[in-house]
């Protein structure tokens, strides 16, 4: 059996040409070796530019190019020339190659040597999507030790095969711009029969700041986001219950967790929310706040 072909995908967003630049390097390094090894066949790096201009200058988009073929990859660039969001820009990239297996990446994560090589063999058989284990700071989702079971993987990193992306829909941008697409996309993962893993062998650099008092330090629009996408998900994933409560506390909140309500109530008044799935809540966590048992 020939080894799987592999799209390597990455949207941008305004961020630092040095931090795409360096993650460029490392996944190509990452699927190099993973190439030599036979764990994957023919490999592609692709970026796609969300922001308001294009990000990357000649010079650099030349390096990258230069750095990919240097390790035995083709490079492409494309500029959107409107924001997509995450879920957006990913199924767009996603229909530009025919590839096996979906490496979807942030720009600025960066991928150990061997990351590719394992999630590539990780993402076999009944495992629809598997992600990494961010490094430094492990998000604390539960798994099952011996198989790797878990509630949903990370959109930081997380490898798919491309038939199960294109069998359930890609990600679902319509209803979350910016956070849980990748819970949703691993809910519904499960929902058509395939295993959601969490391969902590594969590491991802990932660089996050915290607080003085340990905490994540949010921007305005994250945490309009991330109040809007809890909505959602509630609802997409039947919990009625759950929205009810969040748009009380919602409504005695912030100027975000405010419009996040109210955006979420002009959707229902529209019609336009996604049909709720998962009526007998076989997959759908939703755990203190969280779509997963939390170990820490």
């Amino acid at each position: 059996t020939s080894a799987p072909s592999l799209a390597i995908q990455s949207v941008l967003y305004c961020n630092p040409a040095e931090d795409i630049l360096s993650a460029a390097m490392a996944t190509a390094h990452s699927a190099c070796l993973a190439a030599e090894v036979g764990a994957i066949g023919d490999w592609s790096y692709l970026l796609g530019d969300c922001s308001p201009e294009p990000i990357l200058d000649e010079a650099t988009v030349r390096r990258i190019a230069k750095e990919v073929d240097a390790a035995g990859g083709g490079f492409h660039l494309e500029f959107f020339g409107e924001n997509l969001g995450h879920g957006g820009g990913q199924n767009r990239l996603a229909a530009l190659r025919e590839t096996e297996l979906i490496l979807i990446l942030n720009p600025d994560g960066q991928l150990a040597p061997d990351a590719v090589t394992v999630l590539a063999t990780t993402v076999t058989g009944d495992v629809g999507v598997a992600d990494a284990r961010q490094v430094p700071f492990e998000h604390p989702k539960d798994y099952d030790a011996v198989t790797g079971d878990t509630s949903w993987s990370s959109g930081a990193c997380s490898m798919t095969q491309r038939a199960v992306f294109f069998a359930v829909g890609g990600f679902d941008h319509d209803t979350f711009f910016m956070y849980c697409d990748d819970v949703d996309y691993s809910w519904r993962v499960k929902l058509a029969g395939y295993r959601a893993v969490y391969a902590p062998a594969a590491a991802l650099f990932h660089d996050k700041r915290l607080s003085l008092a340990g905490g994540w330090l949010p921007g305005a629009s994250e945490m309009y986001h991330s109040a809007e996408a809890a909505l959602m998900l509630a609802h997409k994933y039947s919990r009625d219950d759950i929205v009810t409560r969040l748009s009380t506390t919602f409504d005695r909140g912030d100027e975000n967790a405010r419009r996040a309500v109210a955006e979420y109530r002009r959707r229902h008044a529209n019609g336009i929310l996604p049909t709720p799935l998962d009526g007998d809540h076989r997959v759908a966590q939703f755990v203190k706040g969280n779509y997963a048992v939390h170990r820490f």
